[in-house]
């Protein structure tokens, strides 16, 4: 438990000290965040600020794992932190594209999932192939373990990899929002791991809990930098790498409800808007925009939506409270 502590702690001096000197270099570099024409006017305030800032975050963690795997003689965190690091370039290649343009679209949808599809793949495979990760699918709740074929298994990780992913993009939306209800997802991996007596990988979402609480600090509104698409991927690898790489991927639809709710409300509105030739449930999406235009402020959305998230983390702690020995190894 010490461990974990120091990890943490350690992830969160390196992601503030890193966060002081980035955000500067940022700024003379000029690499400041086009906000869309179509998104809350006041939103306008934020354009220029620095975006790019998750990678403070990634570094602080990566340092830490590297150093950790070092000492422990466990590798298997580093393949979660690889996937997601490549995840994370995506992001940053996308970032760049709209700093290079000036636009706040950057690669095409196309591209993107393509590049996703292929990393989520080759993660899957060195798991399963290093035997860091089986094709058992676990059920919570009721503690069933269904056996699938590897091939089957692998083609429904990389659907639920990639729309994970894109659904914590998606929740990088107002500041803070990202960040804070990530927190207790990582909280819970960390427990989980913990329970499992999986060590190394413990480590890995606890470096996110103390990287991400200093990152809050540049991040809570007014922000003085943003996560960026380099940040939010990294961040979607994290989540759905740990969820695989702790045999429990069905436990997202809990400990990732915001992130649903965000995904499902853009579907949601888009269809209804094609369907009605124009009409709207939500004023405007993902969701997180709608509680804004009805008057909440960022600091509440922040807050609702992370304490939301810790009440389903803690339910699908109990979800998994009587999962078999066996399974757990």
């Amino acid at each position: 438990m010490m461990t974990i502590i120091i990890t943490a702690a350690a992830a969160a001096v390196l992601s503030g000290v890193a966060g002081y000197f980035l955000i500067p270099v940022l700024r003379a570099l000029k690499a400041g965040q086009s906000i869309l024409q179509i998104g809350p006017t006041w939103h306008n305030v934020k354009s220029g600020t620095p975006m790019m800032g998750g990678l403070m975050f990634i570094a602080a963690v990566a340092v830490c794992m590297v150093v950790c795997a070092f000492f422990m003689q466990d590798y298997s965190a580093l393949f979660v932190l690889a996937m997601a690091l490549c995840f994370g370039f995506i992001g940053f290649l996308d970032d760049f594209t709209k700093l290079k343009f000036k636009r706040n679209l950057g690669l095409t949808s196309l591209q993107k999932a393509m590049l996703q599809m292929a990393v989520s793949a080759l993660f899957l495979y060195l798991m399963y192939t290093s035997g860091f990760m089986t094709t058992d699918l676990y059920i919570p709740f009721v503690n069933v373990t269904i056996a699938l074929h590897p091939m089957l298994y692998i083609f429904f990780a990389m659907f639920v990899m990639v729309g994970c992913v894109n659904a914590v993009n998606l929740t990088d939306g107002v500041d803070g929002l990202c960040g804070l209800v990530t927190i207790p997802v990582m909280v819970f991996f960390t427990a989980a791991a913990v329970a499992m007596e999986k060590m190394d990988l413990a480590l890995l979402p606890a470096a996110m809990v103390g990287a991400l609480c200093a990152y809050l600090i540049y991040n809570w509104h007014p922000a003085k930098v943003f996560m960026g698409d380099t940040g939010s991927l990294f961040l979607g690898g994290i989540v759905c790498g740990m969820a695989f790489a702790l045999d429990m991927p069905l436990i997202l639809v809990l400990v990732g409800i915001i992130y649903i709710g965000e995904t499902l409300s853009v579907i949601i509105q888009v269809t209804y808007f094609k369907l009605t030739h124009g009409k709207r449930i939500f004023k405007m999406s993902p969701i997180h925009h709608h509680f804004e235009m009805c008057g909440w402020k960022e600091e509440k959305i922040c807050l609702v939506f992370a304490g939301i998230t810790a009440l389903f983390c803690l339910i699908a702690w109990f979800a998994i409270s009587g999962r078999p020995q066996p399974a757990l190894f």
